[in-house]
C-alpha cells in the first residue's frame, strides 16, 4: 500500500482516527481522575576516593569510581537498602514496595549519581529520599573498607540536598491528555489503514477497469428511491438520471464504426445492481430515440417485468421452446412504443441450455434486424453457468460492479470466465457508490469517470 492508497484511506475512514482522538482523550482523562497523586523528591551523591594526594592519584581515584557507579546504583534500589530504611523509618511498607519507588541512575560521564523518592506525600518522599541517602552512604562505608583498616577508600556526599517537591511528579493532566490523543488518533489511523489493507472489496474505478480488462463507463451514486423503485426518472436532472444518461452516451460512442447492438448485462455475484443497470440503461436508450428491446433473460429470479410494471406469463422459455412468436410476448413500455420487454416466462429445468440454444441466437439475430439495441437481463456468472453460453451470442458484456460488495478475486474470475469463453466485455459500471465516497465526489457535477473511459475508448 502506497502512500496515496493511505490517504485514500484514511478520507474513507476519516472517523476511526476522529474516534481514536475522543477515546484516547477520554481515557487520559480516566486515567488522570483515577491516578492517586505522587510527588518526587531528588537528591545527588557524589562518589570520590580518599586518597588523592596527587594528581596521578586523583586521576586513578577518579576512574575506580566511575567503575563502581553502576554498582552504586544497583546498590541504591536493591531490597536490603531498602529494608535498612523501612527499618530506621518504621515505615508501613516492604522492603520490596519501598524498593520499586525509589530510582538511581548515575550522570554519564560522571561520579555523581542522581536519586529520586516517589510517594503520595511529598514530606514522607523527602524524608525517605533523605535516609536513602544516609543509609547508601553507610552501606558503601562497611563494604568498601578492607578488612583490618578503619577507613573507606571510597566516600560518598550528598551533592544535592533531598528537597520538597511542590506539585505533583505524576499524573500530570495536560501531558497525558496530549500522549492519550496521540495514541488515540494513531491507532484509530492504523485501524483504517489495516482495514482498508485487509479490504478487498472494489471500490477504485481505476482498478475495476484493470482487473476487468473493460473501462467503467457509468458511475451510479447510491439513491435511496432508485434502490426502492429500482428506475429513474430521465426528465429529471437527478444524480441518477444523469449518471444513466451518461452510462447510455458512453456505450454509444465506445466503438463508433461497430458499437455493441446486443449487450448483455450481468455481473460477478447477485445483489450487485445489474437488472437495475438493465432496466435503466433500456430506458436512457428509449430516451434518446433508439428501438430497444429489453429482454428479461435471467430465469432464476426474473425481475425486469416486476420492475418497470407489466405482464408475467408467457414469455422467453414459451419463444425459445417453439410455443408463440416473439411479436406474441412482446410488451411495449411507454407511450412511444421505442422499447419492448419480453419476460422470462414459465421457469424451465434447463436454463442455461436455453439461454445458449440456436433458438436464442435466431431470436437475438431477428431483434437485431428490428431494433437499434438489445439488453438482455443475464444471471451473475459466477453462481451459474446460465449467462456463460449467452455472452458468447452478444456482441458485448457491460458488467456491474457493486462499490464495497465486489471483491477483487470476484471479478478477476469474472473476467476469466468471459475470456474462456471468447465473450467481449466492453465496459464496466460502478454501481450503489456512496455518496460521500471520493469517487462520487470526483464525479459530482463533472464527467471524470464518466467520459474518460468512452473517449479512451474512442
Amino acid at each position: 500500500m502506497n502512500f496515496g492508497e493511505m490517504l485514500r484511506a484514511l478520507r474513507r475512514a476519516w472517523w476511526m482516527p476522529a474516534l481514536g482522538l475522543l477515546l484516547g482523550g477520554l481515557a487520559a482523562v480516566a486515567v488522570t481522575l483515577t491516578t492517586t497523586p505522587v510527588y518526587t523528591s531528588h537528591t545527588q551523591l557524589f562518589v570520590s576516593t580518599t586518597d588523592s594526594s596527587s594528581t596521578a592519584e586523583a586521576f586513578q581515584g577518579n576512574q575506580f569510581a566511575e567503575k563502581r557507579i553502576a554498582s552504586y546504583a544497583e546498590l541504591l534500589t536493591s531490597q536490603e537498602l531498602a529494608a535498612r530504611v523501612v527499618a530506621e523509618l518504621d515505615l508501613d511498607l516492604t522492603p520490596g514496595q519501598l524498593a520499586s519507588r525509589i530510582e538511581a541512575a548515575p550522570v554519564s560521564g560522571t561520579v555523581v549519581l542522581d536519586v529520586s523518592v516517589t510517594d503520595p506525600s511529598p514530606e514522607e518522599a523527602q524524608r525517605i529520599a533523605r535516609t536513602v541517602a544516609g543509609e547508601f552512604i553507610a552501606a558503601v562505608e562497611e563494604l568498601e573498607t578492607p578488612a583490618g583498616s578503619l577507613t573507606s577508600p571510597v566516600r560518598v556526599t550528598v551533592f544535592g540536598a533531598a528537597d520538597l517537591p511542590r506539585s505533583p511528579s505524576a499524573p500530570q493532566p495536560v501531558l497525558d491528555l496530549a500522549v492519550g490523543l496521540v495514541i488515540g488518533s494513531g491507532l484509530g489511523a492504523a485501524t483504517a489503514i489495516v482495514r482498508a489493507r485487509l479490504d478487498r472489496s472494489l471500490k477504485d474505478p481505476d482498478e475495476v477497469a484493470d482487473l476487468a480488462g473493460a473501462p467503467v463507463i457509468g458511475v451510479v451514486l447510491r439513491d435511496d428511491e432508485l434502490q426502492e423503485q429500482h428506475r429513474v426518472d430521465l426528465q429529471s436532472s437527478s444524480r441518477s438520471a444523469e449518471a444513466y444518461r451518461h452510462l447510455q452516451t458512453n456505450l454509444q460512442f465506445l466503438d463508433v464504426d461497430t458499437p455493441p447492438r446486443v449487450l448483455m448485462v450481468s455481473s460477478a455475484m447477485p445483489s450487485e445492481g445489474k437488472t437495475t443497470v438493465a432496466v435503466n440503461l433500456a430506458l436512457a436508450l428509449a430516451d434518446a430515440g433508439q428501438r430497444v428491446a429489453l429482454i428479461e433473460a435471467d430465469l432464476r429470479r426474473p425481475r425486469v417485468t416486476s420492475y418497470l410494471g407489466l405482464v408475467t406469463g408467457v414469455g422467453l422459455t414459451n419463444v425459445l421452446t417453439g410455443q408463440v412468436r416473439v411479436e406474441e410476448v412482446a410488451q411495449p413500455h411507454g407511450e412511444d412504443g421505442t422499447l419492448v420487454v419480453i419476460g422470462a416466462g414459465p421457469s424451465a429445468p434447463n436454463p442455461a441450455q436455453l439461454l445458449a440454444s440456436g433458438a436464442m441466437g435466431t431470436l437475438l439475430q431477428e431483434l437485431r434486424e428490428s431494433h437499434d439495441y438489445v439488453v438482455l437481463d443475464a444471471p451473475p456468472l459466477l453462481p451459474v453457468a446460465d449467462a456463460t453460453g449467452l455472452a458468447v451470442l452478444a456482441d458485448g458484456v457491460l458488467l456491474s460492479v457493486r462499490h464495497g460488495s465486489t471483491t477483487r478475486e470476484q471479478l478477476q474470475r469474472t473476467r476469466a470466465t468471459l475470456d474462456r469463453v471468447g465473450a467481449r466485455t466492453v465496459g464496466t459500471v460502478l454501481n450503489i457508490v456512496p455518496a460521500r465516497d471520493d469517487v462520487s465526489a470526483a464525479y459530482g457535477y463533472s464527467t471524470e469517470y464518466a467520459a474518460r473511459p468512452a473517449t479512451a475508448a474512442r
